[in-house]
Order: C-alpha cells, then structure tokens, then sequence
C-alpha cells in the first residue's frame, strides 16, 4: 500500500507526514482529555498513533529503496532479472525508474558478453581444429607436406588473423578507442584500391567500378571507410554464383551525401533477416558461412564505423536476384 504515490515530491510527502502525525495525535488528546484518561495514558495512545500513522504513510515513501537494496544484491550475485515497481511520482521513483533501466542494461550487456565468450569459442575451435588435424597428419607422415596441405593450413592461419584482428577493432569501436578522422578524400581513388585489393581467388567473379562525378569526393576517414567497402566486397565475392557480378558504384547523393553501393548476384538477403545481418556472429547461412571462412563480425564493424561517420548503412534486395548493400555518408 503506497497512499502518497500521486504526490509529486518527496518533500510534500514528508509535510503530509508530519501534519498527519501531528493532527492524529492532537486528535487522540483530545478524546483521551474528554473521556477523563490520564495524562500519561494519553500521551502514550497519542505516540502509538503516531507511529502507526508515519509507518502507513512512509512505508510507499521507503519501500522502493528497500527494493532497491534487494536487487543491487541480487545484481552482485549476477541476477539481472530483478526490477522496482515504480508507481511514485517524487525523486524516489525516478531513482526507480533509472535503476530498473540500469539492470536491463546490464542484464542485456551481460547475456551478450557470454553470447560473445561462446561464439568466440566456437570460431576460434573452428580453424583450430582444422589446424591440428593437419599438423598432426603432417608431423605423423600420415599426409606429405605438399602445396596442397601447406595452402590447407595458410588459411585455416589466415582465418585466424583475420578473426583476431576483428575482435580487436570491434573491442576499440566499443571501448571508444578507435578514433575516426574527418579529411576530404577522392571516392573512386578508394573504391579501385579495394577493387584492387579484392581477392577473387579461384572464383569466376567479374567485378565494375562506376563513380558519377568521376572527381567526386567526400569527408571522412579513408582508412576506415576503405575498411567497410572492402569488408563488403568480401561478402559479395563469397556469396557471388561462378561467372557472376559484382558492381560497386558510388554516387552524389542528396541532402549532402554520398551513397556507396555495393551489389551482386548471390542469393541476397531475406528481408526479416536485413537487420540482422549487422549483428555479431549472425549469419543467414551459417554453414556456408563458416566453409567459406567468414568470421559474422565484418558487418558489424561496418555499421559501427558508418555510424561514426554520422551515416548509415542497410541491406537490400535486388532484382531479379541478389543483395545490395548500401552507404550513405555526409560530404
């Protein structure tokens, strides 16, 4: 029972308090003096009563700090699912409003910390795996060290670098350790060194630049903004048919932007899962995925640093088969 809920200040509550004590035990003085009661008879029903009306009174005014106390313990012991019912409308309840989002907070970071832990595990025993078999063959005579296991075993390696080193960028994004630069750059310069850069391997994939204006440009980090096209291609290669094509265009778009796409003509995105995509370790298809050495932190990494950038960046589907991802950063 909480009678003083609807006031809007804990310092009102604490006058309605006092007044009501006062009046309650004026009142029992009072009928004591008229029904003939003796002094000290009355002045201890009229302390009884006064107590009894602040206990009433004050109990909604401190229970939620109670609250408060049994949750921070529950926290401490690694209980997030505890809350504070928050019906008042003085500091008190704010403090439980604030509170109650500070455990869903926490208890979001905490479910995404051991999700991180597992998936981390689950990646690095992937290649690792892959890797001891193959030693082990080697070490055992079982296989010859020829080109072939040698190639086998550069990237399974490689696969870890590349895991490593997106945990470590992901973990500055998050931190706020990473530091994003703002200088004007040339857009096609970056856009034929990542082509450049692409490994295609032994995949069929035929790849065009296409940039309008040719000179267009625009402000931001170029190292880290090369890092988001390339992580895109990378995407487009692996998900790309044989003989397929792959488009990165770049473009003046309006309200002062500048548009990057980057298409091909793989099996695309569902639309329920064009979210999804940006989350860590997601993957439409996880198998895939993990036979053609992806690592379902790239896209993540991507949308941090576009948000940086004060941008934003989305999956689409493309006709009459295929995905486009899509960059829209200010100039």
């Amino acid at each position: 029972m909480r009678p003083l809920d609807r006031l809007g200040s804990i310092k009102v509550k604490l006058g309605v308090v006092i007044v009501a004590t006062v009046w309650g035990t004026a009142v029992l003085l009072a009928i004591g003096h008229r029904l003939g009661l003796s002094l000290p008879l009355r002045a201890t029903l009229a302390a009884l009563v006064g107590l009894a009306i602040v206990q009433i009174l004050a109990h909604g005014m401190t229970s939620p700090l109670r609250e408060m106390a049994d949750a921070a313990s529950a926290m401490a012991r690694g209980d997030y699912k505890r809350r504070v019912r928050a019906t008042s409308r003085d500091e008190v309840g704010d403090l439980a409003r604030a509170f109650n989002a500070m455990a869903a907070e926490l208890g979001d970071a905490d479910r995404m910390r051991r999700e991180l832990v597992a998936n981390v595990s689950h990646e690095l025993r992937t290649p690792l795996g892959a890797l001891q078999a193959l030693l082990e063959n080697l070490a055992d005579g079982v296989e010859p060290p020829d080109p072939r296991a040698l190639r086998t075993a550069l990237a399974q390696t490689e696969r870890l670098g590349r895991l490593v080193a997106q945990l470590l960028d992901l973990s500055r994004l998050e931190s706020g350790a990473l530091e994003v630069e703002h200088v004007p750059f040339n857009i096609r310069v970056l856009l034929e060194q990542a082509a450049g850069e692409c490994v295609l391997g032994d995949r069929p994939v035929r790849l065009k630049v296409a940039v309008e204006p040719g000179d267009l440009e625009t402000t931001g980090d170029p190292e880290r903004l090369h890092q988001v096209v390339a992580n895109l291609l990378d995407n487009a290669v692996r998900h790309s048919p044989p003989e397929g094509r792959i488009w990165l265009s770049a473009h003046a778009a309006t309200a002062g932007r500048t548009t990057i796409v980057v298409a091909d003509e793989g099996p695309g995105i569902p639309p329920e899962e064009a979210e999804r995509v940006f989350e860590r370790f997601h993957r439409t298809d996880a198998a895939r995925a993990t036979r053609d050495g992806g690592t379902g932190l790239g896209l993540s990494i991507a949308r941090w640093i576009v948000d940086a950038h004060g941008g934003v960046i989305r999956a689409e589907t493309r006709e009459p088969r295929g995905c486009r991802m899509v960059v829209e950063i200010p100039r």
